[in-house]
């Protein structure tokens, strides 16, 4: 898998997010995208995706040396942010069941060893509007990384999460996610520590 972006820019209403950025984002590497608040990490996490458009430039997305369209990308993308919300009232089980028939995980793997991998157990049949932000994050960070994707953008992946809930991150990042290609967006460095290239945003105004 290849992002490759060639003078792009991003902007809304009048306001240019970010202008001529040139970069290309493969398989096997992890990116972390830095920036003071406001300067486009947010945005360009969601223009890898293919939830928002560029206004210049272009962007080209590539499975296997074979063109895919912006429209099909979201086949190969999963992500967690902290403006993705999971449904509430179903209980763990419930939704991880309900999102693999949206998004088939990671061959081999089945719910069972999902909530185990995240120290769910014991919640596994509360509805989740009854978890801590913690636990949500928890089950975000789930849903995200152990989906069968290609393409793992992470949105400040660590929000709400305690030294414990950091540790699992980390882990997971570790055993699933070295042969994908990973963006981190955050300023914090115990969320991207992993990464092995880094940009920062405030290079593209």
């Amino acid at each position: 898998m290849t992002i490759s972006l060639s003078d792009a820019g991003k902007r809304f209403n009048r306001d240019w997010i970010f202008r001529h950025f040139s970069y290309q984002f493969e398989t096997g590497q992890s990116y972390a995208i830095t920036g003071p608040n406001g300067s486009g990490k947010s945005t360009l996490l969601q223009v890898l995706s293919g939830s928002l458009m560029v206004n210049e430039g272009k962007i080209q997305y590539s499975i296997h040396n074979k063109d895919c369209t912006a429209e099909n990308i979201y086949q190969h993308v999963s992500i967690c942010a902290p403006y993705l919300e999971v449904v509430e009232e179903m209980t763990l089980k419930e939704f991880l069941s309900f999102h693999e028939g949206f998004k088939p995980f990671l061959p081999g793997v089945t719910v069972g060893q999902i909530i185990e991998s995240i120290g769910l157990e014991k919640a596994v049949n509360k509805q989740i509007r009854f978890y801590s932000s913690g636990m949500k994050q928890r089950v975000k960070l789930a849903q995200c990384i152990f989906s069968s994707s290609a393409i793992v953008l992470l949105d400040e992946p660590c929000t709400n999460l305690d030294s414990t809930g950091i540790d699992l991150y980390n882990r997971l990042i570790s055993e699933y996610c070295s042969d994908r290609l990973v963006v981190v967006s955050s300023n914090d460095e115990n969320e991207y520590r992993f990464t092995t290239r880094k940009i920062n945003m405030g290079d593209y105004k």
